[in-house]
């Protein structure tokens, strides 16, 4: 997410969505927020489990954050060929959690 080599975008973006769908809306309703956590929480889990890392600096194998880490990404075309994987993955899991 916006080159810090910290959580996945993908990753990010799922979190955001379940966030929305099941945000606390009024001010005592806990539960909706307890909802929000427990879908998140198991998201995440599902999605290390079929990647085996959550950030993105790990997922990849280089540091995006570095100029040099950066470099080797583009060189190795990461973004094209490693990440659909990523995103379809939490497409997925999204999928089936909502």
């Amino acid at each position: 997410m916006a080159r810090t080599g910290e959580t996945c975008g993908a990753v990010t973006g799922a979190l955001m969505v379940i966030g929305l769908k099941h945000a606390k809306i009024q001010k005592d309703d806990d539960a909706s927020r307890e909802r929000a956590y427990a879908l998140a929480q198991k998201f995440m889990r599902r999605f290390r489990s079929r990647n085996g890392k959550m950030l993105c600096r790990d997922l990849l194998g280089v540091d995006v954050a570095t100029p040099e880490g950066f470099a080797a990404v583009r060189e190795r075309d990461l973004f094209r060929t490693v990440c659909p994987k990523f995103v379809k993955d939490a497409g997925d899991i999204l999928e089936g959690l909502l």
